[in-house]
């Protein structure tokens, strides 16, 4: 089985790659593709996912922490 992969786009949406089920707080079912993006900074008007408002809005930049072999 294949990984689901999350990316956390600089300054931008968490772009999602795989198949995933997205559902809201109630259990209903978001349609949903083997790729899109999901809104991080609460402007898209199609939320949860990202409708690109964040462009020149929104600033993060999100690093994981390197382990001790890569350091």
């Amino acid at each position: 089985m294949t990984k689901v992969q999350i990316k956390v786009n600089d300054n931008g949406s968490f772009r999602v790659t795989g198949d995933v089920e997205l559902i809201d707080a109630e259990g209903n079912k978001f349609e949903t593709k083997q790729v899109f993006s999901l809104c991080r900074c609460g402007l898209s008007s199609k939320m949860p996912f990202c409708d690109g408002s964040h462009k020149g809005k929104f600033e993060s930049v999100v690093r994981a922490p390197k382990s001790e072999q890569e350091a």
